[in-house]
């Protein structure tokens, strides 16, 4: 059978217009089809804007430390509606780069909702198009429990367009989306509560990372609770929300933040019209060539809940544009050793295993751990303390994860991540001459285990 395209992707966000790019590139026939926003979630309503407000909520801090330096500055005032202005022209041109990159591409670029009406055919605005193969990018969507009066609160997606900061915020979640927001609230001036069901956030992180990034947010004047959930919302006569919590008690703010888990955004897909299944948590069911159930039909990003980071859906979508159309470059996508950041305030990066997970692997581990003041703050009062950890195989020296919290996490774990990925030892982590003075040499001159 001849058909229309060789591969039709359904969502133009990280991993699909990779997806799209690199197939056309390879002489492939691709069509995109869009709904929303080109980029997707990352440049929209997540990393990208998200990052823009982290630099603006991290100014509060510099204005306070810059005395310590000699600078006298005058009262500082913030304009929230001037912030998400600049962040809406930013993300505007970026949505244009996206555009350009698909249709110089050669890509066919169709702007409505895509439904699935067989396992080789998809519908866009009343058209049928026919497709070798049909990649599924349509990525994730925030949920709100349906706790009464969850109507009165908001996620992620809509705290990027607020009219104006709201004065006290409840944030409910312990991911990295919600100590993020959290951060940026407090910082830019909100009184910020963080509220997590459980005993401590940012599960699945290192034990000693969640606990200094705890003390952290404390020494900034945030409040965080744990075991502490709402369960229901109230909208008072003068505006403001009354979120009573399942313990009974009573917090009153202007704005109710949910940040408690993303689903994969299927709504009015038509997989009903295929042999697509899901798995027992609703995402799409792939094998590791990201193949479904229904051979002609992959999926990929954030809809197949592996992980859910956009580096990881870039990886994904150029494996499968390489296994479909230039099979001699394909090459599996490695999900160990995966670094990544939390931009709370301040900042984490982490790469590898956390001390927990290497122990429940069944290794046996040295722990090397430093705490220490920044250079930076030491003309100041500030009395933030950066962390640095480090997790060693035991009987054969391997780096098998490094953890950071502090200013640049981010950055610096990136360049350590080549060397874990390449194999590193603890061994060549001393042997390699620090740059001096930085924080980031404090990894290379831990000499004596903490543990183990």
């Amino acid at each position: 059978m001849a058909y229309e395209f060789d591969l039709f992707v359904i969502g133009a966000g990280s991993g699909g217009v990779r997806a799209a790019r690199f197939a056309a590139g390879f002489g492939a026939k691709v069509a995109v089809a869009e709904s929303r926003y080109l980029g997707g979630t990352c440049v929209n309503v997540g990393c990208v804007p998200k990052k823009l407000l982290v630099y603006g909520a991290h100014f509060s801090e510099d204005f306070e430390q810059a005395s310590g330096f000699g600078w006298s500055l005058g009262e500082a005032k913030f304009d929230w509606p001037t912030l998400i202005a600049n962040k809406d022209r930013e993300i505007h041109r970026l949505n244009g780069i996206y555009r350009n990159l698909l249709v110089n591409s050669g890509v066919t670029l169709l702007e409505g909702h895509a439904r699935l009406t067989g396992p080789n055919e998809v519908e866009v605005n009343g058209q049928r198009h026919t497709a070798k193969n049909i990649l599924i990018a349509t990525g994730g969507w925030p949920q709100i429990p349906e706790i009464p009066g969850h109507e009165h609160a908001i996620s992620s997606n809509e705290a990027f367009f607020l009219k104006e900061l709201p004065k006290r915020v409840l944030v409910v979640g312990g991911g990295y989306i919600a100590v993020e927001f959290a951060g940026i609230f407090h910082g830019l001036g909100a009184t910020t509560s963080l509220l997590y069901r459980g005993e401590m956030f940012l599960r699945g992180f290192d034990g000693a990372v969640r606990k200094h990034l705890h003390q952290e947010l404390i020494k900034r004047g945030m409040d965080v609770q744990f075991n502490a959930d709402i369960a229901r919302i109230d909208k008072q006569a003068d505006g403001s929300l009354k979120a009573t919590l399942k313990d009974g008690r009573e917090l009153v703010a202007d704005c109710v933040f949910y940040a408690t888990g993303r689903r994969p955004m299927l709504d009015n897909l038509g997989l009903e019209n295929t042999g697509v299944k899901l798995d027992e948590r609703g995402f799409v069911e792939v094998d590791e060539l990201y193949q479904s159930a229904e051979p002609s039909i992959l999926a990929i990003g954030d809809v197949i809940g592996r992980v859910q980071l956009t580096p990881v859906a870039l990886a994904e979508g150029m494996a499968v544009a390489r296994r479909l159309f230039k099979p001699e470059q394909y090459r599996p996508v490695d999900y160990k050793m995966i670094p990544t950041a939390v931009f709370s305030l301040p900042n984490i990066g982490t790469v590898g295993l956390s001390e927990e997970q290497a122990i429940e692997d069944g290794h046996q581990v040295r722990i090397f751990e430093s705490s220490f003041r920044p250079m930076k703050l030491t003309l100041t009062e500030c009395q933030e303390r950066t962390l640095m950890k480090l997790v060693v195989d035991a009987d054969n020296d391997k780096v098998l994860g490094c953890h950071m919290v502090g200013p640049e996490a981010g950055e610096i774990v990136q360049g350590l991540a080549i060397a874990l990925k390449a194999g590193a030892t603890k061994q060549h982590f001393d042997e390699t001459i620090g740059v001096h003075p930085t924080a980031a040499e404090e990894f290379v001159t831990m000499r004596t285990p903490a543990k183990g």
